[in-house]
């Protein structure tokens, strides 16, 4: 490995790190080998590079940068043997083709950049986990003055060659390497990145971004996404449950019911990540977690803890819970953390729950993936009990989820569900892999 070279003419850097992979986005995963993005094991990466042309070097660091920098990094996660799985398996061209093709996902970024022009026009941007380098030829057509694209995958080796095909190679330079391990020897304005997996949190992708943020944004710099919110909701869905299940009872006139608890355990042991609509959805959602990117620690997303208190809107049964998610849009003078201005989302009680509600949508830029949106490659995962539960209207569902890091493997994450109704209380646990 070489560090970056100011005589590099092309912009790409390949940096030092523990180990020769990339770094952000998700490991090999089960369940028909799905990745974050597609169906196949796909990781990302996130990083930021150097640039070796004029005026690199003009905002250095303060000293008293440096030396937070220089105990952030003896704090700094190795790079595992899962880290080096998930990085290469974002290196398969497929994983950025789905999510190139998610043109809510994409556009809504695109939009963003434009919306947030003035604080990107010359001004230093970071991409973290950059993949094709899409989202930094957005920051460059924005008018950025130079853009770090980062990124732990080999996929940065085809950024850097999309970089060139653009002409790009002054403003855009790709660091291939950990947003751990790479240097910049600059503080930097804005910070992008999609690092949202299924369940919003799978990944821990969000962790790069936050390393990312203490290590080189401006006081006052721009984070985009700046916030999320993850949601839960019980939903009914008699027509998965019979196609996976109720199929077992007459196979071409054949018995084959002694299939069912086998059929059952293999369908609902794990996390499903599938498209279901608003008809499916019992109760307003409850919100799991609110992240301002601005100020979450990576410590508070080890373990996320909410108890909830649902009551049905309808006569059905309960086959289990689906989570999904926003992220918004806003620029520093909207966060808490930079401006004593009230922030423009609310979370305002409804039914005992909470339910998030612009208070005004022309504030900020919304991608969400919610059920009763546009559909997304995100989609929305959904917790399946193995028995359904039959709830009258206004039958009140409550209990607790918890969502912590595997110890195995932190970007594999635990599901921790409590549930109760009518008299009867379940646990339902399970890893998303």
């Amino acid at each position: 490995m070489m560090y970056s070279n100011p005589t590099h003419s092309n912009g790409y850097h390949q940096q030092p790190q523990q180990d020769q992979h990339p770094t952000d986005r998700r490991p090999e995963m089960s369940h028909g080998q799905r990745a974050r993005r597609g169906r196949r094991p796909g990781s990302r990466s996130r990083d930021s590079s150097r640039d070796g042309h004029d005026g690199a070097g003009s905002l250095r660091v303060s000293d008293q940068k440096n030396l937070q920098q220089q105990q952030q990094q003896q704090q700094r996660p190795p790079c595992t043997e899962f880290d080096m799985a998930y990085f290469h398996s974002y290196a398969h061209v497929g994983i950025h083709e789905e999510m190139i093709k998610d043109q809510v996902r994409t556009e809504t970024y695109r939009q963003a950049i434009m919306q947030h022009q003035s604080s990107i026009e010359g001004k230093v941007v970071v991409d973290v986990g950059c993949g094709t380098g899409i989202l930094s030829i957005f920051c460059a057509q924005a008018g950025a003055k130079r853009v770090y694209a980062v990124d732990a995958s080999e996929i940065a080796l085809q950024a850097n060659e999309v970089v060139k095909a653009n002409n790009l190679s002054d403003t855009v330079i790709v660091l291939h390497g950990r947003v751990e391990d790479v240097e910049i020897d600059e503080e930097v304005d804005v910070i992008i990145s999609e690092w949202m997996g299924y369940m919003l949190l799978y990944e821990s992708m969000l962790g790069s971004v936050i390393i990312a943020r203490d290590r080189w944004l401006k006081p006052g710099g721009l984070i985009l996404p700046s916030h999320a919110t993850l949601y839960i909701a019980p939903v009914t869905h008699p027509d998965r449950y019979s196609e996976s299940i109720d199929f077992w009872r007459n196979v071409y006139g054949i018995d084959m019911s002694a299939m069912m608890p086998l059929a059952k355990q293999c369908a609902f042991e794990e996390p499903c990540v599938e498209t279901i609509v608003g008809e499916n959805i019992l109760t307003w959602p409850h919100v799991v977690k609110h992240v301002d990117c601005y100020t979450v620690t990576i410590g508070e997303l080890e373990s996320v803890h909410t108890k909830y208190n649902f009551k049905s809107m309808m006569r059905a049964p309960l086959h289990g819970f689906a989570f999904w998610f926003d992220v918004e849009f806003a620029g520093p003078a909207m966060s808490p953390t930079h401006s004593h201005a009230q922030p423009s989302l609310t979370e305002t009680p409804v039914d005992g729950n909470q339910r998030k509600k612009r208070v005004n949508p022309n504030e900020a830029l919304v991608l969400s993936t919610a059920p009763e949106d546009p559909p997304t490659h995100w989609q929305q995962t959904l917790i399946y009990f193995y028995e359904p539960i039959d709830v009258e209207q206004d039958q009140l569902i409550e209990g607790s989820v918890t969502l912590s890091q595997s110890k195995e493997n932190a970007r594999f994450m635990n599901i921790h569900l409590e549930y109760a109704s009518g008299g009867r209380s379940f646990v339902k646990e399970s890893v998303m892999r």
